[in-house]
């Protein structure tokens, strides 16, 4: 059969999908097909992760289908549309957390990278965004907005955010990555002004972690789990690691902590399914910060299952492999389909680890958070809303 008739065909089934499930305005369709065999001639091959997969040449921001499936996921009248930016300044780059009640994004800027202007002499900024300003603008105009962002007054013991997740009890809880000599740790802020801080976890019985990254907690439990990659000192805002790369446990109520997996290159996002059994952890191992890009090393989600005694990460296996970029923050929806911030923008798997679409930036995006206005994009020097059907897994601990 040739190739032509396959995309008929496929387009046909694409067509009877779509009757069914409405596609939004301005979706893309890409068919797997087309692309298995493009042959020596083939004019578009990327030789290079840092640029992402756009055959059809759309203008970005759309919305990429793989898979008929991922209508489910955006419903018939997603679009993308920017809602802050500030682009001399890497304001939106991690630690996105969304609390309901006050219908507020909290996040950090970019902790020793390229427009952060943060380092070994000066910190990451943490920042939030009133999303039902977000709305009200949105429902005046069928563009863009821009809307002010407030930063965040924190106590210096809060020294470079780089994840968040919650609420946990009521307040934010952040990991830190330190800076300079000024240790890693998981913080607890309060929401609201003052932004009162308390820090609950600084060591590993006296020895600093190399720079925190992410942190989830255990749906039922308040337990905690983080990453500790070494890009605290490969960004150059921190001594040389000490320990290995790694993704722990930590347990509030008793004090204890302990190494749940290793055999990371630079451990990062980190997220659990709803029912609490399964875990993922991606690696940027791709990212060198000061040692440059090496696009042999994991771009990858990892998928483990959790011990129901121990809580160890066992049976790891490969859940995906992002061909842009690498995944960073990872969240998953009430369905199970995960989603990570890649080299072009919001990658979306399904839980067999298919990928079935993308929100397309083109550009490196690293965090993303389910809100009630849709899903919140960090990319960087921009923000932006798309306002899908899925919805996120409860993240709050009470």
């Amino acid at each position: 059969m040739t190739k032509l008739a396959v995309g008929a065909i496929l387009a046909i089934a694409l067509a009877a999908a779509s009757s069914i499930r409405v596609s939004p305005p301005g979706a893309v369709y890409i068919d797997p097909l087309q692309y298995n065999v493009v042959g020596a001639n083939y004019t578009k091959w990327r030789n290079s992760s840092l640029i992402g997969f756009n055959p059809t040449n759309s203008a970005p921001p759309f919305i990429q289908v793989f898979d008929p499936s991922f209508l489910d996921v955006t419903g018939p009248s997603a679009t993308i549309r920017e809602i802050a930016s500030n682009p001399g300044f890497a304001f939106a780059h991690e630690a996105p957390i969304y609390v309901p009640d006050l219908n507020l994004v909290f996040f950090s800027s970019n902790g020793g990278g390229a427009l952060g202007y943060s380092g070994w002499y000066n910190n990451s900024v943490v920042s939030m965004i009133n999303m039902t300003e977000v709305d009200m603008a949105l429902a005046s105009t069928p563009g863009n907005v821009n809307i002010q962002v407030q930063t965040l007054n924190l106590s210096d013991n809060v020294q470079m955010v780089n994840g968040g997740t919650g609420p946990y009890k009521g307040d934010l809880l952040f990991v830190t990555s330190g800076r300079a000599l000024l240790p890693p740790s998981v913080v607890r802020v309060n929401p609201s002004p003052p932004y009162n801080t308390t820090v609950i976890l600084d060591n590993f019985l006296s020895r600093q972690f190399n720079s925190l990254n992410d942190i989830k907690i255990l749906p039922g439990t308040d337990i905690m789990f983080f990453t500790d990659p070494a890009y605290g000192w490969l960004n150059g805002f921190r001594p040389e690691p000490m320990l290995p790369s790694q993704v722990y446990r930590f347990d509030p109520s008793t004090g204890q902590v302990r190494v749940v997996a290793d055999q990371f290159v630079h451990p990062n996002g980190i997220a659990f399914a709803p029912n609490g059994k399964t875990a993922f952890v991606t690696d940027t191992g791709i990212f060198g910060g000061f040692l440059g890009t090496n696009q042999t090393f994991p771009a990858t989600i990892y998928q483990f299952d959790v011990d129901p005694t121990t809580q160890s990460f066992m049976n790891r296996r490969v859940f995906a492999y992002s061909d842009s970029g690498a995944p960073d923050g990872i969240q998953l929806d009430t369905k199970g389909n995960v989603y990570a911030g890649c080299g072009d923008g919001i990658n979306v798997w399904n839980g067999e680890g298919t990928l079935i679409g993308k929100f397309y930036l083109n550009s490196t995006t690293a965090e993303l958070m389910f809100t009630k206005s849709g899903l919140v994009i960090l990319e960087e020097t921009a923000m932006y809303v798309t306002n899908i059907q899925a919805r996120g897994m409860t993240l709050a601990t009470w």
